[in-house]
């Protein structure tokens, strides 16, 4: 259960129509020249296939050549689409179960041509990333009216971290939700700096303290002004550093610690942010991050400039977290609460 699905349960009293809006539509006449309608914005999906183009080009473009001159899926065919979904860094784990579920397939159906090939690999990633979204289906908290939901957001620098605190922020506070953002990367002043012009302009509320002071104190002082204002949603920056895990968890657990002092279930979601255009050193971040704190939900950047989008297939079967949101781009808007349907889509066709 992704953030705003949380919070849609909060819904904000629904506004009387005024006279104005109430009032029938009246046609107008006028000899002024027609002025053509405005080009209708881009749907969620048309937004998402796009993104996607380059990891679409290439996987596809791939296959294609796997496929040239093939007529059916056998042994040697299935050696190539192994190559081709660890290149498309769907990672190596996933890539052998989905080998195994299509060879399984063959076996039963006695022969199957390389024109099925699409439907089948879609029915595979569609299964896998199902799999994983019924498992965290919910996290079995009971979320409280008047209790601030808290998302820690954990990942390395660069990975778009910050900005991905900063655009939930703006969405969050332009449907209705009052937002508290915590300083914790206190060890970069830049991290500080950055994050601050983010809360301003999303009109989030932000808690610092000055470069150096403790994380964990950062994470107190922002619930208990979160708790005291009545907030609905708190976002705790950390330190994006990854330093031995012995170090990383420590620190962690002692935020998690301090926050749990203040609302006993905090924090309700760990965010782990993943650079999509690192490919397999995502994989390694994730293994490190997972290693050192409990994390239950992604969030993916960068995937509208890079072909390696398959990470977003790998990585939550591989870790069994769901992907809440993708980042398709620098706009505000261009973080998407992630829907499975939409990215097969994107990467299939419509079905």
């Amino acid at each position: 259960m992704a953030l705003f699905d949380i919070f849609k349960r909060r819904k904000a009293e629904p506004v009387a129509p005024t006279e104005e809006s109430s009032a029938p539509a009246v046609a107008l006449q006028s000899n002024e020249t027609t002025v053509e309608p405005a080009t209708p914005a881009p749907s969620q999906q048309e937004e998402i296939t796009e993104g996607l183009r380059k990891t679409k080009e290439g996987f596809f473009g791939r296959l294609a050549r796997a496929v040239a001159g093939r007529s059916q899926v056998d042994e040697s065919f299935l050696d190539e689409l192994e190559e081709v979904l660890i290149t498309s860094d769907v990672g190596v784990e996933t890539t052998v179960k989905i080998i195994k579920n299509i060879e399984a397939r063959v076996a039963r159906d006695k022969y199957m041509n390389t024109a099925e090939l699409n439907d089948i690999l879609r029915d595979e990633i569609s299964q896998l990333l199902q799999e994983c979204e019924e498992k965290h289906n919910d996290f079995g908290l009971s979320i409280t009216e008047g209790v601030p939901y808290v998302v820690m957001v954990v990942g390395v620098n660069g990975a778009g971290k910050t900005t991905t605190i900063g655009k939930l922020a703006a969405q969050l506070v332009k449907a209705g939700r009052k937002v508290y953002i915590g300083a914790a990367d206190t060890f970069r002043a830049a991290a500080i700096d950055q994050l601050q012009v983010w809360a301003d302009r999303a009109g989030a509320t932000m808690i610092r303290q000055e470069m150096g002071s403790d994380p964990a104190s950062v994470a107190f002082d922002t619930l208990k002004s979160a708790v005291a204002n009545k907030a609905d949603v708190v976002l705790i920056d950390t330190a994006g550093r990854l330093h031995n895990k012995v170090g990383l968890m420590n620190e962690l657990s002692k935020i998690r610690n301090v926050m749990a002092k203040i609302i006993p279930d905090a924090p309700h979601e760990v965010m782990l942010v993943l650079d999509g255009s690192t490919g397999q050193n995502a994989f390694e971040q994730a293994r490190q991050f997972t290693a050192a704190t409990k994390v239950n939900s992604l969030a993916i950047t960068k995937l509208d400039g890079t072909a390696k989008g398959g990470v977003v297939i790998g990585i939550s079967d591989q870790f069994s977290i769901p992907v809440h949101y993708i980042g398709i781009g620098e706009g505000v808007d261009q973080l998407k609460i992630f829907d499975r349907r939409e990215y097969v889509n994107a990467l299939f066709g419509d079905k």
